[in-house]
C-alpha cells in the first residue's frame, strides 16, 4: 500500500472540516468554540482516544504509520459526536 496516496483521502476530509468551521465562523462567531467544546468534556475525550487507539491497532499491520492519520481523525470524529450537546434540534 502506498503511503503517500492513503494519507491524501485523510487531509482531504481534514481540509473539508476546516473549510466548513471557518465559513460557520463567519456565519456566527463562537460557533466554533461552541461546536467543538466537547474537546473539554472527559467522556468525550474518552471515547475519542479508545477510538483512536483501537484504529491504530488494527489498522497498524496494514498501513503502517499513515493508520496514525486514520487514528487522529477517528479520534477527533468520535470525540466530536459524543460531546454534542443532546437537547439538539
Amino acid at each position: 500500500m502506498n503511503g503517500a496516496g492513503s494519507l491524501l483521502p485523510v487531509l482531504v476530509v481534514v481540509a473539508a472540516l476546516m473549510i466548513r468551521a471557518a465559513i460557520g465562523e463567519l456565519r456566527r462567531p463562537g460557533s466554533v468554540r461552541r461546536q467543538w467544546a466537547c474537546a473539554t468534556s472527559g467522556p468525550a475525550v474518552a471515547a475519542g482516544l479508545v477510538a483512536a487507539v483501537a484504529v491504530a491497532v488494527t489498522g497498524w499491520s496494514q498501513a503502517g504509520a499513515v493508520t496514525l492519520a486514520w487514528a487522529a481523525l477517528a479520534g477527533a470524529l468520535v470525540a466530536f459526536l459524543v460531546g454534542r450537546p443532546t437537547n439538539r434540534p
